[in-house]
């Protein structure tokens, strides 16, 4: 999973690529680069934590409010405004790679340009009658309050080397206080309207908001930055600071998690439903269509993917028994999941450093073959690093993206609450998926590539991204490994993994399924542990749709490798063909198919 402020993505939604219409001879006016840039200036204020992830320091000191009524506002202003700059240029007037920047360009445009005519968050007269996200601006996984607490720590993406530094993450806190707030609001305005949360996810996330809470001000989160000072300030200037930051924790901070915490407790939790899917919502399969388009790019709908989850997962079963027969097993697939779960020699570590070192060793043995697939590979460097205590019981492994000018290395995160129970089955295709040649790799070429407009370096397309990852996972034995038939079972394990993601968010969010059938189905079908299982059901609960993504992005890549292979036959050259994935940045599945299918044609000729 690649980490990004994905909590926007409610209010964007698809729209097909479409032809500019050509502009009369004579009548541009700058250049097209000129409105690339003035574009991502405009993308860098709305989301100044993805600037500063980035790279770009200028907005460290803010958050975006963004289920303010204001920024809505502002989005539908500025998204208007640029479709109808971009339609003053057509294919005939600017560069290939130009025109293919933006398109995309306009697919981003159109899609969060209609995501801005949902409700305008005043349920009483909304644009569309469909449920408002705005309303349900917390959960329980991948939310600003947790992507906060990350920064705060002073190890991740927010700079602390300078006093500056310092002051502007005070500044940040502020508007955080505001988004708090904010927040609240509309959650009052969603409980009155019976847009709220499931109960189950509203109880995963007071431990979350209750961490903060009378925790001794050394050990709070949000002091650590003043306990690990870099060189170069003053003893003075440190005294300062750390007065500045106690102040700010103990009395705004501190009160502020009080306030949402009884707010929660008190007034939210008691209105919370019972029900799991968006079904049980106004509209809710209007809602869910909505999401399809928005994660997948596609016109599918949600019988389509449930049926073609369900194709897969009986496919990949197939493969797993025959691995199952390979190693010897003679009971049903589902008592070798058990015994998986469980299997010691599949728990050899004592402590986190040893499984930090495995994951090194899988990258030394990949880099041995790593040339044989891709002439195109980054410069950057990444670390394999754990996850913080603070979020690691109920965190995945994910991937953040290194800084822009290689200041800062890719991190692949790894949460390990218990290296003795830690089991390795998944690690090389977790490996792939997360590092090299997945999130790493296609994340890191994206930021090099000189020849792409600055906003789509760190464009997140997530069905490009995570299908691309998904692919990579197989990869393995190309690669070299999958030498053993546990970590090859364990791919499968994988692929499964997001399979089922087809048949459950489906089934929650358009067929009804309750929690527990998604929860009973997946255990069924896969060898992760039920704490596991429970933990990724709700989150396909809080974020419907997203799930969706990693497959669909895959079997495309998948099918396009396979009509090039079948195409060209001996002059298939798998390194090509893979810089051409990789060359043009995250692309809507349209656009990519269209790409390859034009490779193809030039290469035949």
């Amino acid at each position: 999973m690649y980490r990004t402020l994905w909590f926007l993505a409610f209010i964007f939604v698809f729209n097909s690529c479409k032809e500019t219409p050509k502009q009369d001879e004579g009548k541009l006016t700058r250049p097209i680069s000129e409105v690339f840039a003035e574009f991502y200036d405009f993308k860098k204020g709305i989301n100044p934590i993805e600037a500063t992830k980035a790279g770009y320091h200028d907005y460290n000191d803010t958050i975006a409010n963004y289920i303010s009524d204001d920024y809505i506002l502002h989005l539908k202003d500025r998204y208007t405004y640029f479709l109808e700059e971009i339609g003053k240029y057509d294919s005939t007037q600017i560069s290939a790679a130009d025109y293919m920047s933006m398109r995309v360009m306009e697919w981003d445009c159109t899609i969060k340009l209609e995501g801005v005519m949902n409700p305008m968050v005043t349920v009483a007269s909304p644009i569309y009658d469909l449920p408002s996200f705005e309303l349900m601006p917390l959960f329980q996984i991948q939310s600003l309050h947790l992507y906060v607490a990350q920064l705060a720590g002073g190890t991740s993406v927010q700079p602390f080397k300078s006093i500056e530094d310092y002051n502007n993450w005070l500044s940040r806190l502020e508007d955080y206080i505001t988004f708090i707030d904010t927040a609240i609001e509309k959650m009052k305005v969603g409980m009155e309207s019976g847009v709220v949360l499931p109960k189950v996810l509203t109880l995963k996330m007071l431990p979350q908001v209750r961490s903060f809470i009378d925790v001794p001000l050394e050990e709070n989160l949000f002091f650590q930055p003043v306990l690990n000072f870099p060189d170069g300030i003053s003893d003075v200037d440190m005294d300062i600071l750390k007065s500045n930051y106690e102040d700010f924790i103990q009395e705004k901070l501190s009160p502020k998690y009080k306030e949402l915490n009884a707010f929660l407790t008190d007034e939210y939790l008691p209105a919370c439903r019972d029900t799991d899917g968006l079904l049980d919502l106004p509209n809710g399969n209007e809602t869910y269509q909505y999401l399809i388009k928005l994660h997948t790019t596609t016109n599918m709908n949600a019988d389509e993917i449930h049926e073609l989850g369900l194709s897969e997962v009986a496919r990949i079963s197939k493969e797993m028994e025959a691995i199952k027969n390979e190693i010897g097993f003679t009971g049903n697939l589902k008592l070798f999941f058990n015994s998986l779960r469980n299997n010691k020699e599949l728990m050899p570590f004592s402590k986190p450093e040893e499984v930090i070192e495995h994951f090194n060793n899988i990258n030394d043995r990949i880099a041995l073959s790593i040339d044989s697939l891709f002439n195109l590979t980054p410069k950057a460097g990444f670390n394999v690093r754990r996850t913080e205590a603070f979020r690691e019981a109920s965190a995945s492994a994910e991937y953040v993206p290194g800084s822009k000018d290689g200041s800062r290395a890719g991190i692949f995160y790894v949460p390990i609450p218990d290296a003795k129970s830690y089991n390795m089955l998944h690690d090389e295709a977790l490996f792939l998926h997360e590092a090299i040649p997945g999130h790493h790799f296609q994340l890191s070429l994206q930021q090099e590539n000189t020849s792409l407009p600055e906003f789509l370096h760190p464009e997140s397309m997530g069905v490009f991204v995570e299908g691309w990852a998904l692919y990579a996972e197989s990869l393995g034995k190309e690669l070299g490994i999958y030498t053993d038939p546990y970590q090859y079972f364990g791919m499968l394990s994988m692929e499964m993994h997001r399979a089922i993601r087809l048949v459950v968010d489906t089934g929650i969010h358009a067929k009804g399924w309750s929690r527990e059938k998604a929860i009973a189905y997946s255990l069924e079908n896969e060898a992760e542990s039920e704490e596991s299982i429970i933990a990724e059901i709700e989150r396909y609960m809080a974020t419907p749709g997203q799930a969706l993504s990693y497959k669909i992005g895959q079997l495309k890549i998948r099918q396009l490798r396979t009509k090039a292979e079948k195409a060209l036959g001996d002059n298939f050259n798998i390194r090509d063909f893979h810089s051409q994935i990789l060359n043009s940045g995250s692309l809507p599945l349209i656009l990519l198919e269209e790409k390859i299918d034009n490779w193809i044609v030039q290469q035949e000729m």
